[in-house]
C-alpha cells in the first residue's frame, strides 16, 4: 500500500523532536497507522473521524477557486500544537507537531 518513498519520509518525520504523532488513514477512512499507543486509540480514531471531512472539504474548496488546480497539503495552527495534513489518493498522512520552542530549528 505504501512505497519506499513514503515509508522513508515518514522515518524522517518521526525523527523531529516537536512530532507527537503520525497516523495514516486509508481511503475508507481507516486507520491503518498510528503512532498513538494503545491508551490514546481514541485520539486517532478522532482524527480519523474528522480530518479526512477537513481535508475534503479544503481540497472541493481549491478546486472550486481553481478547478485545474488541487489540494497538496494542509496545515492548520493551533494554541496547543500544529495538524499537518497530505493528502494522497489512497490515503492521508497527519502529523501531529508539539509547539516549538524558540531556538529550535527542526525544518
Amino acid at each position: 500500500m505504501i512505497d519506499v518513498d513514503v515509508e522513508e519520509a515518514i522515518q524522517r518525520i518521526k525523527n523531529h523532536k516537536s512530532i507527537q504523532s503520525i497516523v495514516l488513514i486509508d481511503a475508507e477512512g481507516k486507520v491503518f497507522r498510528s503512532g498513538y499507543g494503545s491508551d490514546q486509540k481514541g485520539e486517532a480514531e478522532n482524527i480519523a473521524k474528522y480530518i479526512p471531512i477537513l481535508a475534503h472539504k479544503a481540497r472541493s474548496l481549491v478546486r472550486d477557486l481553481d478547478p485545474t488546480n488541487d489540494l497538496s497539503f494542509l496545515r492548520i495552527k493551533t494554541k496547543l500544537n500544529e495538524i499537518l495534513i497530505a493528502p494522497d489518493k489512497d490515503f492521508l498522512i497527519i502529523v501531529i507537531q508539539g509547539p516549538k520552542k524558540q531556538g529550535d530549528d527542526d525544518a
